[in-house]
C-alpha cells in the first residue's frame, strides 16, 4: 500500500485555493524539454513490497560480507564483536531522540553520557580533556591541523608516510581552500616506520607533525622521539589512532608527548556499517581548549546543589560569531559516541586491557601461519593486530582471486596507494578477536593455493 495522505478530494480543494486547474499548472515554468515525457528508461515499474525485498535481497546476496566468510580486513575499520546491549540500549527512546543536544540543559541523560564518553576518550588518549565527539577520524585529523595553525601561528604541516592515505586525501582537500602547506611524506615498504623521515621534514616553519599510531602498514612510531624534535622548534604532535583498541596494551599517545590525539572510534560499539556513520575521536592538552572545535559538556550544580551537567564550550559557527569559530562542523556523533560509551563500559579499564591481548594473540598466530606460505614474508618487526604482509605479486590481484575462493584476505597496498608502484606487493591484514583457528587456516590455505597457481 502506498502512502499516500491526500485524497483527490483534498488536492481538488488545495488545486482551487491556489488558482490551478490540474497539478500540471504548477509546473508551466518548467520548459518542457526539461520535463519527462514517460517513465525514466531503465527503471523498473513499480513493484510490491515483497517483491522489492526479494529483489534487493538478491542483490545482497552477491556480496561477500563480512559474517559469512573469514574476514582479515582493516586498514582503518576493524569488525569486533560488539555486545547486544549496546544495540538494545542506544535504541531507548530517551536516547534515540535526543541523542544531539541542540536544546542542552533539556537532555541532562544526554549531556551526562557525553561527559562520560569525554572521560573515557581523555584516558584512553592520555589527553587531559576530549570533546563530545567529531564526524569520523579523517575530518577530526583536519580539524587538529586547523586547529594546531591557530595555536602556533603557522601554516606548514608534515603528514608521516605511514598516515592513512584515505585521511591524508581529506587534509589536502581541504587544504585547497585554507592555503596551508602540507608536506605529505611518501609511504615505504620497511618494516620500520618513517621516524626519521618525519623529523628530517621539521623545521622552523612547521606548525604541526600528523602520525599515525599504530601507522597504516600496522607499524608503531617513536612518538616521544618524533614530539621531542617537534617541541625542540615549537611545533604541535598530532596523533593519529584508527583502532582504539591497541591503546588497551600499548602506551597512550598523550603520555608520549603527543600535544593533539585524535582518531576514528568505530571499533568499539559501533561495527563496520558498510563505511559509516562512525565516530570521531578528539583530545587534547587542557591549555589548548579554547582552541579545540566541536562540543564540550561539563559537570555543575544546580541551584539546589544538585549535580547536573551542561554545554560548557560549543566553538561552532551556530553559536558563536563565525568569525571566531573554531569549527564548521554542524554536529557531534551523538549516537555513535553513546555505542562506544557503552562498549567500553562493559569492557572496562582490564576488559580492554584483555581484549587488546586476545587481538594481538590472534594476530600472532595468523602471521606466524601466514609465513608458513611459500613465497610469503611478514613485514613488520612489531604490529598490535595489524600487519603488512609482502607477496610475491601484485596484491590486488591476489584478493580478488582469494575472494573468489569466499575469503576476505585483507586489503592490498595498491588500492591503498594506487600511485606508489614499491607498493603493491603488500597485503595489510587484521586480526581481531572474531578471528577463529579455522579462519587462520581457511585463509592460509587459500593463499597458498593462490600463489601456487599463478606459479604453475
Amino acid at each position: 500500500m502506498r502512502y499516500l495522505p491526500l485524497t483527490p478530494a483534498d488536492r481538488a480543494s488545495m488545486l482551487e485555493t491556489i488558482g490551478a486547474a490540474t497539478v500540471d499548472d504548477l509546473f508551466v515554468d518548467v520548459p518542457a524539454e526539461a520535463r519527462l515525457a514517460g517513465p525514466i528508461e531503465g527503471l523498473p515499474a513499480h513493484a510490491s513490497e515483497m517483491a522489492v525485498e526479494r529483489h534487493m535481497s538478491a542483490l545482497a546476496a552477491k556480496n561477500l560480507s563480512a559474517g559469512t566468510a573469514p574476514f582479515f580486513l582493516g586498514a582503518g575499520a576493524y569488525r569486533h564483536h560488539v555486545p547486544a546491549s549496546v544495540d538494545h540500549l542506544i535504541q531507548r527512546g530517551e536516547f534515540l531522540t535526543a541523542y544531539t543536544p541542540y536544546q542542552p540543559e533539556i537532555a541532562q541523560g544526554t549531556l551526562q553520557v557525553l561527559f562520560e564518553f569525554q572521560t573515557q576518550v581523555a584516558r584512553l588518549f592520555g589527553t587531559d580533556i576530549a570533546n563530545a565527539s567529531m564526524y569520523d577520524g579523517s575530518t577530526a585529523c583536519w580539524e587538529a591541523i586547523l586547529m594546531a595553525a591557530r595555536i602556533t601561528r603557522k601554516g606548514r604541516s608534515v603528514l608521516s608516510g605511514g598516515l592513512h592515505p584515505h585521511y591524508g586525501e581529506v587534509v589536502r582537500t581541504m587544504a585547497k581552500f585554507t592555503k596551508d602547506d602540507i608536506v605529505s611524506l611518501a609511504p615505504e615498504l620497511t618494516a620500520d616506520p618513517d621516524d626519521a623521515a618525519v623529523i628530517a621534514a621539521i623545521d622552523a616553519t612547521t606548525s604541526c607533525v600528523v602520525v599515525q599510531y599504530p601507522d597504516v602498514m600496522g607499524r608503531i612510531p617513536d612518538l616521544a622521539a618524533i614530539s621531542e624534535a617537534a617541541h625542540a622548534v615549537g611545533a604541535l604532535v598530532i596523533a593519529v589512532v584508527t583502532e582504539p583498541v591497541a591503546l588497551g596494551l600499548i602506551e597512550a599517545p598523550g603520555t608520549l608527548g603527543a600535544d593533539i590525539v585524535v582518531g576514528e572510534g568505530q571499533s568499539l560499539g559501533v561495527g563496520l556499517q558498510f563505511g559509516g556513520p562512525y565516530l570521531g575521536l578528539f583530545g587534547c592538552r587542557e591549555k589548548f581548549v579554547r582552541q579545540m572545535p566541536g562540543r564540550l559538556c561539563g559537570q555543575t550544580v544546580d541551584a539546589e546543589g544538585k549535580r547536573g551537567f551542561v554545554l560548557t564550550l560549543s566553538t561552532r559557527e551556530q553559536h558563536i560569531r563565525r568569525e571566531k569559530a573554531t569549527s564548521n562542523i554542524c554536529t557531534n556523533s551523538g549516537l555513535c559516541a553513546l555505542a562506544f560509551s557503552i562498549h567500553l563500559t562493559l569492557l572496562g579499564g582490564d576488559g580492554l586491557a584483555r581484549l587488546a591481548a586476545v587481538n594481538h594473540a590472534r594476530a600472532q598466530q595468523t602471521f606466524e601461519r601466514l609465513a608458513k606460505v611459500p613465497g610469503v614474508t611478514i613485514l613488520n618487526d612489531a604490529y598490535f593486530n595489524e600487519a603488512t604482509v609482502i607477496l610475491p605479486r601484485d596484491a590486488r590481484e591476489v584478493v580478488r582471486e582469494l575472494a573468489d575462493r569466499q575469503v576476505l584476505g585483507g586489503v592490498s597496498l595498491g588500492r591503498l596507494f594506487p600511485v606508489a608502484d614499491g607498493l603493491h606487493n603488500g597485503l595489510l591484514v587484521a586480526a581481531t578477536e572474531t578471528t577463529t583457528d579455522e579462519d587462520i587456516e581457511a585463509f592460509a590455505a587459500a593463499l597458498e593455493a593462490v600463489l601456487e597457481g599463478a606459479s604453475a
